[in-house]
């Protein structure tokens, strides 16, 4: 579900840039797709990443099992196996929200406005969601590793929301600090809902002061670094442990370490390794404790059965 509401959320960052590109700039859809790492299976059905046909695969594609429909589909089938330990509101969220978004299709569209209005429609539908699960669960074992999952998709998602930034403009074409630049800084912003919580806390937008936002604020629920504090005390939470007491199993160790980097980490720290690198770096080391946290709790010793069973729910756990 966090990821059905990211990839409604990369859709609109083009759809923000769209409204303010000056007339000589052309659109761009291939840097989401090469943000969130899609292109080669974009490319292996489709010829050029025109706008119609990015917005098709991200959306309604079943042969890509990052869409939206196809995330909603497989969130929609979690639920309902599970039917009898999740409340009544949660599963006719999920289901009245699966319904609608199944009945509608690209040719359902005829204008930039509408389809604006559509993905607005379904981040709602993610937070109406997420809402209601906050709301109706008991917070016990299974809450938390559904909010340790959201919290580390979170993570991840906002750090490719930043590197649609980078993809987004070539590193030699001299737009850097342009009015353009500050446009493409001011969409990442607005794609995470992040743009007036900022501007309470910092006069400019720079560079520097929204990267700086995005990926160190400990108080932003968006940010990378208030992502990972909650994923940590979900995955503590599971084993009976405490954070400050120390590390019990190799999936605790391994997101303790991203915290606690991302505590002594200063954002010229960030700009002096890369922005991209850093991101590229800290999606790696997330997705570490993705497969630890697998391998910890999911995963199945031994034989080529349990083997390809553990591949399976792998699959399952990542998407």
């Amino acid at each position: 579900m966090e990821r059905v509401e990211n990839y409604a959320r990369f859709v609109g960052v083009n759809f923000n840039l769209a409204l303010d590109l000056p007339p000589d700039v052309d659109e761009q859809w291939e840097p989401l797709l090469i943000a969130t790492a899609d292109h080669f299976l974009f490319y292996k059905y489709y010829d050029k990443p025109t706008k119609e046909d990015v917005i098709h695969f991200m959306t309604f594609d079943k042969r890509n099992p990052n869409s939206i429909i196809s995330c909603l589909y497989e969130a929609r089938e979690n639920a309902r196996t599970i039917r009898e330990t999740i409340s009544k509101e949660m599963w006719e969220s999920i289901n009245t929200f699966y319904l609608a978004i199944k009945g509608t299709s690209p040719d359902d569209f005829r204008n930039m406005d509408h389809m604006q209005s559509y993905f607005t429609d379904i981040r709602k539908n993610c937070q109406l969601f997420h809402g209601v699960v906050d709301s109706s669960i008991t917070r016990n074992e299974a809450w938390h590793f559904g909010r340790l999952g959201r919290h580390i998709e979170r993570a991840d998602k906002c750090s490719r929301f930043l590197d649609v930034k980078y993809f987004t403009l070539l590193q030699d074409s001299g737009t850097n600090g342009s009015t353009l630049d500050l446009m493409l800084w001011t969409a990442v912003l607005k794609s995470v809902s992040a743009y007036n919580m900022y501007r309470q806390t910092h006069r400019a937008l720079t560079p520097m002061n929204i990267v700086a936002f995005l990926i160190l604020d400990k108080l932003f629920p968006r940010s990378i670094a208030y992502c990972v504090r909650q994923a940590e005390l979900s995955l503590y939470a599971i084993a009976g442990s405490i954070p400050e007491r120390g590390y019990t199993n190799p999936a605790e160790r391994a997101l303790s370490k991203i915290r606690s980097e991302l505590e002594f980490t200063d954002v010229e720290d960030v700009f002096k390794m890369g922005l991209h690198d850093y991101l590229d770096k800290f999606q790696i080391k997330n997705n570490e404790v993705d497969n630890k946290i697998f391998d910890m709790y999911f995963g199945l010793e031994t034989g080529q059965s349990q083997s390809q069973s553990q591949g399976h729910f792998k699959s399952q756990w990542m998407n």
